[in-house]
């Protein structure tokens, strides 16, 4: 059943222009998540400035970074279990072929220009925990604290109703809040921000940058600083990116493997299908629903070097945003299964 509807998601996800039919070489081109509208504008608009394609990624996913209201990422991100906003994020150049994250690094809302550092400022790749902020600290970034009031009170409503032991009671939600932690329509955040990023010299670069799972364990870390798995950038064929459960791109190295299938011929849209049918078959029957199709949703976002772009998720519903050059929109996903 799985291959049967595999194949069928491929003919039918004609939703948005996920694959251009024909290249387009010398143009400039950002691609992201869902949440990456603004991120993809600033982008090519900085691109367009003359701007390195990293240093314009890197400043798109800092609207996000900066951003309190979006609690997946940078300030304002849904913290630990112990109440600890961690962050992580890694970087890739296409043109210098360098890369460089952190993970796990708290106080600093900014952790993808500390990858950036990271990548030219040290002979390492990836900095985590203490010498990560350490690390920030020496290059003048100033702490600060990133739990913001709304995702503080998510976290403290996590902790009352997540059940046995109850050491913590409930306590009247606040008028006019948002969905929060035991309420039926809560679902447990994994967002992120990807920016994949295309200069008409045809230099590529890719960053990823999140808060991670919210309310995890405390040092958890997913996909998004590991390079690979998060975040690949290979200049002579395209850049791959994710959103989701990280644990399973972790298990994959799903964007690494997304630029490889571009390699052997598949658009951008197909690698990222093919990444998504991948995570399926090796979910392990914990994580799988009674039909058998997982309980957590991946998304991943591709750009290939001839302007060509897509992206897939596991179910439907998920969105991405795409600069052509000219305007910024969003998109459906393709994805492998519909909803229910």
């Amino acid at each position: 059943m799985l291959r049967r509807e595999f194949l069928a998601a491929g003919a039918a996800v004609g939703v948005a222009p996920q694959v251009v039919a024909a290249a387009q070489a010398g143009v400039y081109r950002a691609i992201s998540s869902g949440n990456g509208l603004p991120a993809v504008n600033r982008t090519v608009e900085m691109m367009k400035k003359g701007v390195d394609t990293l240093d314009a990624a890197i400043a798109g996913v800092n609207i996000n970074e900066d951003d309190p209201n979006d609690d997946s990422v940078g300030y304002g991100g849904l913290p630990n279990e112990d109440g600890v906003v961690e962050l992580d994020s890694c970087v890739m150049h296409g043109p210098t072929k360098r890369a460089g994250a952190v993970a796990s690094i708290r106080n600093i809302k900014n952790p993808s220009k500390v990858a950036k550092l990271v990548m030219e400022r040290t002979d390492h790749v990836l900095i985590v925990g203490e010498g990560a902020l350490r690390f920030a600290k020496a290059h003048g970034f100033k702490e600060q604290n990133l739990l913001t009031e709304a995702s503080r009170e998510k976290w403290l409503r996590w902790k009352e109703t997540r059940g046995e032991p109850r050491n913590w009671l409930t306590g009247e939600r606040p008028k006019g809040t948002a969905a929060l932690p035991g309420d039926p329509d809560w679902v447990r955040p994994t967002g992120t921000i990807h920016v994949g990023a295309l200069n008409p010299q045809g230099e590529m670069s890719g960053v990823t940058t999140t808060s991670g799972l919210a309310f995890k364990i405390a040092g958890r870390v997913g996909d998004s600083p590991i390079l690979g798995a998060g975040n690949f950038v290979d200049n002579e064929v395209g850049t791959a990116g994710s959103t989701g459960r990280g644990e399973a791109n972790l298990q994959t190295c799903a964007s690494f493997m997304i630029v490889e299938w571009m390699r052997m011929g598949k658009s951008p849209e197909e690698a990222c299908l093919e990444a998504c049918k991948r995570i399926v078959e090796r979910t392990v029957p914990r994580l799988r629903r009674p039909d058998g199709k997982p309980n957590f949703n991946v998304s991943f976002y591709a750009l290939h070097r001839d302007g060509r772009h897509g992206s897939a998720a596991i179910f439907e519903g998920q969105k991405f945003a795409f600069h052509d050059g000219n305007v910024g929109r969003l998109y459906e996903c393709a994805y492998l299964y519909k909803k229910g």
